[in-house]
């Protein structure tokens, strides 16, 4: 007898959150032993749980020997090029300048949804807005876990962007 479609979104008790996570985890990485044995290929996979702990899977050799060679099959010299172009620490006038205009961007944005603004908001900037303010409540979140925690085997929370509040379209830019 076959089972029924799934519908997929998020699962709101968090106690069946969890339990379909860890079986799902688990039957993925099965799966991915079972791929990497039946076809003898190299895999790699990264989980991150919604509290931030790690699961990975390297069939052949180590993560980062499998991360090497990734990079070396993309354009990763590339990037490694651009990243060591770019300072990694920002100097205290910079830093003051980045979070003035993420307050201002904040600020306009909630000015915005109280109604406040002058005149509407167009499309890509209500849809930009609220990519960012998924974006604001994930790290909210993701701070209250932590700070709410006493476990210590948490992965720094990693983002693509340097300062995930700045809207990178640039259409709040003031």
């Amino acid at each position: 007898m076959a089972r029924g479609k799934v519908q997929l979104r998020r699962i709101e008790n968090p106690v069946h959150r969890q339990v379909t996570f860890c079986k799902r985890r688990a039957g993925l990485l099965k799966k991915a032993k079972e791929l990497s044995v039946l076809c003898d290929a190299e895999i790699g996979l990264v989980i991150f749980s919604a509290h931030g702990k790690l699961y990975e899977l390297a069939t052949k050799g180590t993560m980062q020997g499998l991360i090497e060679k990734y990079l070396k099959f993309t354009r990763g010299t590339q990037l490694e090029a651009v990243t060591e172009a770019r300072p990694l620490v920002l100097d205290a006038k910079e830093e003051t300048n980045v979070l003035k205009q993420e307050i201002d961007t904040l600020q306009k944005g909630i000015t915005y949804l109280f109604g406040g603004g002058l005149g509407t908001m167009a499309m890509d900037e209500l849809q930009v807005l609220e990519k960012n303010l998924e974006i604001w409540m994930y790290h909210v979140r993701s701070m209250k876990v932590l700070e709410n925690t006493s476990v210590t085997n948490f992965v720094p929370f990693a983002t693509d962007t340097s300062f995930p509040l700045i809207i990178q379209d640039g259409i709040f830019q003031l």
